[in-house]
């Protein structure tokens, strides 16, 4: 006899979310592996990631092309608004409506017509984008293939004004948002990144350095394989070098040095911490 998880199966509750001021979300898998676009033009090229037991494979359409990094805001959106409202006892579901000013406002975009039709455009490439991957699967010949919004659909009124959006998210992502290890608490100040790599790379840092006082670090061949980006070696190292020089990161300080083989590392450390303390190797990245 089957189990059947609550959230599975049945249909579908509408979860209102609510305005005002929450905590910003992010979930840890999406931090830590490269499951978006870091480009602001068109990508189509697939992202084909296969790093021990982890396979993540992201096709785009030629339409829409591939989710990016930017457009994964609504992602963080959507945890937040799960989070809290799980927080305060409130009953949860993976489909979803809100205003296009209330998602807008939160991740720090002006409430214009132009912001309007960008937030439609992510919402089609989240619906079109398609991931198949073995993150938290319970058989490693099992793979579990979903787009980061099933569906998504706005009303209007007699005029032709937007009223709202509903969307309805992929049961992988819902999953994995109501999983307290799952998911972290980011600075706000994230949303005012311009820049694709320095978004991607505070996720990554946020997702390893945490608090911890020596940090932790990664060789650059290494990051720039998590990263999944289409820039070479060389352009990927000048672009991180430029990063360390502005420090954009909220919280954190980065810093980097030459191991005695000859590789670069990037050290990242709360931005408190007194000292630069290079940690220890592990592999690729080290603690």
């Amino acid at each position: 006899m089957s189990v059947r998880r609550p959230y599975d199966d049945q249909q579908l509750e509408l979860f209102r979310a609510r305005a005002g001021d929450i905590a910003a979300r992010d979930a840890q898998d999406l931090m830590s592996w490269p499951f978006f676009s870091l480009a602001k033009v068109r990508r189509v090229t697939p992202i084909d990631f296969r790093m021990g037991e982890v396979s993540i494979r992201v096709e785009a359409t030629a339409e829409h092309g591939m989710a990016t990094i930017w457009d994964a805001d609504v992602l963080i959106w959507a945890a937040s608004q799960i989070v809290d409202a799980r927080d305060r006892g409130l009953r949860t579901s993976r489909l979803m409506a809100a205003t296009p000013y209330e998602i807008l406002t939160f991740v720090g975009r002006s409430d214009s017509g132009l912001s309007y039709d960008r937030l439609k455009a992510a919402l089609d490439r989240l619906q079109s984008t398609t991931v198949v991957t073995s993150i938290r699967q319970p058989s490693e010949r099992r793979r579990h293939r979903f787009s980061w919004i099933n569906e998504w659909k706005e009303r209007l009124d007699a005029t032709g004004r937007p009223l709202g959006i509903e969307l309805i998210l992929p049961d992988w992502f819902y999953a994995g948002v109501l999983d307290d290890a799952l998911i972290l608490t980011i600075d706000r100040a994230y949303f005012h990144l311009t820049g694709g790599l320095e978004r991607w790379l505070y996720r990554l840092v946020r997702k390893y350095g945490g608090r911890q006082t020596h940090g932790w670090s990664f060789d650059l061949a290494h990051l720039h394989l998590k990263s999944g980006s289409l820039s070479p070696l060389r352009r990927f190292r000048f672009e991180l070098r430029a990063i360390v020089q502005r420090q954009p990161l909220p919280g954190y300080r980065l810093t980097l040095i030459d191991d005695p083989d000859g590789r670069q590392r990037l050290i990242f450390q709360p931005a408190d911490s007194d000292r630069i303390v290079a940690p220890r190797q592990r592999r690729g990245g080290t603690r």
